[in-house]
């Protein structure tokens, strides 16, 4: 294949254009660097299957010149910050929902018609069924990302009816792994560095939740690939197993060797839109015969040693 990856010098797309190169495929890594890191296309660099183009989603032209002799787009760039979405309301209608419709749109100009969508579980809300199917009724949306991601859905899907797409959707749980640049393990790892002895934790430190590394994460999307063939695919990615945050940080504890008191914000939800519990049948994409390999403690245990040995990322505020 020759593909295309927006978001290709963030954390997942990097590690997935990586992977892309290595399975030998040619790469054209898409990306306007808001949040992508140089040092993650580094490797990448020395291919020479590998194209990079610094360009915006929004960029309709721009996109569409990137998009020449390429078959198959990875759709992985977005705003990515569920926390602070209620204080920027319009970062996630243009870079989720708007930027979605941009690159359908480059694709059906430009003859490329297969596109894999990253979702999210949060397109779930606060769900009554654990763990959650891809069939379940979606509820009230609780976060702006989330709203913003299950437009995304619906414009790939409409294109797959309209314009003879070929979707896949992936609603991910939240992602672990090299090349993490936020999220709870970085967000406790510097607070455990400012202050060894005490930490506050958002909420009630007992919201559970479901974690996937990265490279689980590809391969499961790589293996859909290669045996779903519907119009539209859609996949829970997830692990059968959960923690909360309590557990996560005394993973995290034990590994730096602290024993911070701690000091919660209370109530069930750290942040708004902050679900108590994400936990995703996952049946469907096994039943295609993948397995993750890492268990979720394994998954933070590597986010953190990764995090410790590049310093060089709790610098830039990604």
């Amino acid at each position: 294949m020759r593909v295309l990856v927006t978001g290709g010098a963030g954390f997942i797309g990097s590690n997935l254009v990586d992977r892309l190169l290595a399975d030998g495929h040619d790469v054209v890594a898409y990306d306007n660097m808001s949040t992508g890191q140089n040092e993650f296309l580094a490797a990448a660099s020395r291919s020479t299957s590998f194209t990079r183009v610094d360009g915006d989603i929004l960029d309709q032209p721009h996109l569409e010149s990137a998009l020449d002799g390429v078959d198959t787009v990875f759709h992985l760039a977005a705003n990515a910050d569920v926390r602070f979405g209620t204080n920027y309301p319009r970062r996630d209608l243009e870079q989720n929902t708007i930027g979605t419709f941009t690159v359908l749109e480059a694709m059906r100009v430009k003859g490329v018609r297969r596109v894999i969508f990253s979702s999210t579980g949060s397109v779930y809300g606060e769900p009554e069924v654990f763990p959650t199917p891809e069939k379940c009724p979606l509820p009230i949306q609780t976060s702006l990302y989330a709203a913003s991601k299950l437009a995304g859905e619906g414009l790939a899907s409409a294109y797959s009816h309209g314009f003879g797409f070929q979707t896949y959707i992936f609603r991910f749980v939240s992602i672990l792994g090299e090349r993490y640049t936020h999220g709870h393990v970085r967000d406790f790892y510097e607070k455990l560095k400012a202050n060894p002895a005490e930490i506050e934790i958002l909420g009630n430190g007992k919201q559970r939740k479901s974690y996937l590394h990265v490279q689980d994460c590809i391969e499961a999307i790589l293996v859909a690939l290669d045996r779903a063939s519907e119009p539209v695919n859609v996949f829970n990615l997830g692990t059968e197993e959960y923690c909360n945050v309590d557990e996560s940080l005394d993973w995290i504890c034990e590994r730096l060797g602290v024993q911070p008191r701690r000091r919660y914000t209370g109530g069930e939800r750290g942040w708004i839109g902050d679900s108590p519990f994400i936990f995703l049948d996952t049946a469907k994409i096994r039943g295609l015969g993948w397995r993750p390999k890492l268990t979720i403690r394994a998954g933070v245990e590597r986010t953190l040693d990764w995090l410790r040995a590049n310093p060089w990322v709790l610098e830039r505020r990604a």
